[in-house]
C-alpha cells in the first residue's frame, strides 16, 4: 500500500474503453469519503502513462481494450520497478479462467467481475488498497484446482532460496493463507492473536518480494509449500 492510500482518500485510476462504464464507476466511488478518482483511461498504454505519472493507489482495469490490452499494462505497470507501484484490480465482463490466472500472474491484486453491486467495487478497491489482495474463496479454489491438474509438480521447496529464509512460523502462516483461512482464522488454528498473525504475513510477503495474499496463495503451489488435497 503507498503511502497516499494511509494518508488520505484511496486514490484511483479507471482503465475502460467503454466511457459509460467508466463514468458509472467514477459514479459509485465518488460518493465514498475515503475514495477519490484521480484519473480516467480508455486503453491500456495510456493507464500505463498515467499510473505512472499520477501514481494512484488501485488502478481498475479492463482487459479488452485498443492499443495495449489489460493483461500487457497490468504487467508494465506492477513491474515499472518504481517504489511505490499501484495495486491493480481486474474487472471485467468475461468470467473465464484464462484471464483470471493471466492477471493474477501479470500482478495484479485482484479479480472482479463487472455484473457485481457497487458495494462489491467499493470494498474491492478498498481491500487492494490495504494490500491484502482480493482473494475471496471461489478463486482460491480455483488456485487449487488448477495446481491439482495432472502434470502439475511443484518445485521442491527446499531449491529455492527465499523460501529457505522463512521461519518454521511463517512458513506454516504461509500455508494457511494459501488454503484461504482469514487472519481470524489462522489466530485461531496457531493459538496467537490476530495482531501476530499480520505480523507474520507481512514479513512473508517480504521476504518472498510479494505484494499480496493473492500472489502468496500462487506462490505456495508454484515452490510446493502446500500440495493439493495435502
Amino acid at each position: 500500500m503507498s503511502a497516499s492510500a494511509a494518508d488520505g482518500p484511496v486514490r484511483v485510476l479507471l482503465v475502460d474503453d467503454q466511457h459509460l462504464v467508466r463514468s458509472g464507476f467514477r459514479v459509485i466511488l465518488e460518493v465514498e469519503d475515503d475514495i477519490e478518482v484521480v484519473g480516467e483511461a480508455a486503453d491500456g498504454e495510456r493507464a500505463v502513462a498515467m499510473a505512472s505519472a499520477l501514481r494512484p493507489d488501485v488502478v481498475l482495469m479492463d482487459v479488452e481494450m485498443p492499443v495495449l490490452d489489460g493483461l500487457a499494462a497490468t504487467r508494465r505497470i506492477t513491474g515499472d520497478g518504481a517504489e511505490e507501484t499501484p495495486a491493480v484490480l481486474i474487472l471485467t465482463t468475461f468470467d473465464r479462467d484464462d484471464y483470471l490466472f493471466a492477471s493474477l500472474r501479470a500482478g495484479a491484486s485482484g479479480f472482479l467481475l463487472k455484473n457485481g453491486t457497487p458495494e462489491d467495487l467499493v470494498d474491492a478497491v478498498r481491500v487492494v488498497a490495504r494490500g491484502e489482495g482480493l482473494i475471496a474463496p471461489a478463486v482460491t479454489r480455483r488456485v487449487i484446482s488448477t495446481f491439482a491438474r495432472p502434470g502439475v509438480v511443484p518445485p521442491d521447496p527446499r531449491h529455492d532460496a527465499a523460501i529457505s529464509e522463512l521461519t518454521p512460523r511463517e512458513r506454516e502462516v504461509l500455508a494457511l493463507v494459501a488454503r484461504g483461512s482469514s487472519n481470524v482464522e489462522i489466530a485461531t488454528v496457531l493459538h496467537v492473536g490476530e495482531a501476530t498473525v499480520k505480523t507474520h504475513v507481512s514479513r512473508v510477503l517480504a521476504k518472498l518480494g510479494l505484494r499480496d495474499r493473492v500472489q502468496a496463495v500462487i506462490f505456495a503451489y508454484e515452490h510446493g509449500v502446500v500440495r493439493p488435497g495435502g
